[in-house]
């Protein structure tokens, strides 16, 4: 299946899971298994719930090994990259990236995807992968569209 197609199928079912848990968190959980568990090259797909008076970012569910780093100030590593200017980040090659964080040893490229809930940054979206250069424009496109999606319970 191309990723195109997967995509839509992935977006259809986390709907589901929204309409399912809503209000509940429980929707980021089980969004992360699903992700994990259908792509491939998402070896480790997690949440970071923005804390803004503590210009942090404190790990949410996720599914993957465990990390070290449940909690990232703003403008540390990729996820804080992402946090202090609001943009997506893609990194195709991990090892190029003066301000990683090292989750594992395993760990080739990251996306992170900011989220945004009436203008106000809530969290991110965050996707390591064991592969190099994994992530195309159909996973950013995908990643930001579960964003506005998922908002809500960030």
């Amino acid at each position: 299946m191309d990723k195109t197609s997967l995509f839509s199928r992935l977006e259809d079912e986390v709907k589901k899971v929204i309409g399912k848990y809503a209000p509940d968190s429980r929707a980021l959980e089980v969004t992360a298994e699903i992700l994990r568990e259908e792509v491939e090259h998402y070896d480790w797909v997690g949440f970071y719930i923005a804390e803004p008076e503590d210009e942090e970012l404190v790990l949410g569910p996720f599914a993957g090994e465990e990390t070290e780093h449940v909690r990232i100030d703003y403008g540390d590593g990729i996820c804080g990259q992402s946090a202090d200017s609001g943009e997506t980040f893609t990194v195709q090659d991990v090892e190029e990236e003066e301000n990683y964080l090292s989750c594992s040893p395993e760990v080739k490229s990251e996306i992170v995807v900011p989220v945004f809930q009436a203008g106000e940054f809530r969290g991110e979206i965050d996707i390591d992968s064991h592969e190099l250069s994994p992530f195309g424009p159909e996973d950013e496109r995908f990643l930001e569209s579960l964003a506005r999606e998922l908002a809500p319970f960030f």
